[in-house]
């Protein structure tokens, strides 16, 4: 199976997010040269090729906020995997922008 292209610079890009670092879907979007289009870069993550490795977990929304899934527990992984890396929430279960985004 071909990835498309844009799909392929979506990973690209998430790959190189650094531990401890978050981005958001519309930053990502921007990166990749589609501006405007943060749920194509979600779209992108929910067909994920089995076998690419990409920290998805690092991709949050523009609130700093974990994005709801419609699959059962990948919010709280999701959570679980940020709060290792060092990224905390507040009590609102929002990730401070200013102190992790990444600014590539």
């Amino acid at each position: 199976m071909t990835i498309d292209p844009i799909y392929q610079r979506i990973y690209k890009i998430i790959k190189q997010i650094p531990k401890g670092r978050v981005a958001t879907y519309g930053q990502i979007a921007k990166l990749a040269g589609i501006p405007g289009q943060p749920r194509r870069v979600g779209y992108a993550l929910s067909i994920l090729p089995e076998g690419e490795v990409v920290p998805w977990h690092r991709v949050v929304n523009a609130k700093g906020e974990v994005s709801p899934r419609i699959e059962m527990g990948y919010a709280e992984l999701q959570r679980r995997l940020l709060e290792k890396e060092g990224i905390r929430f507040d009590a609102n279960a929002k990730i401070s922008l200013s102190k992790f985004q990444w600014k590539p």
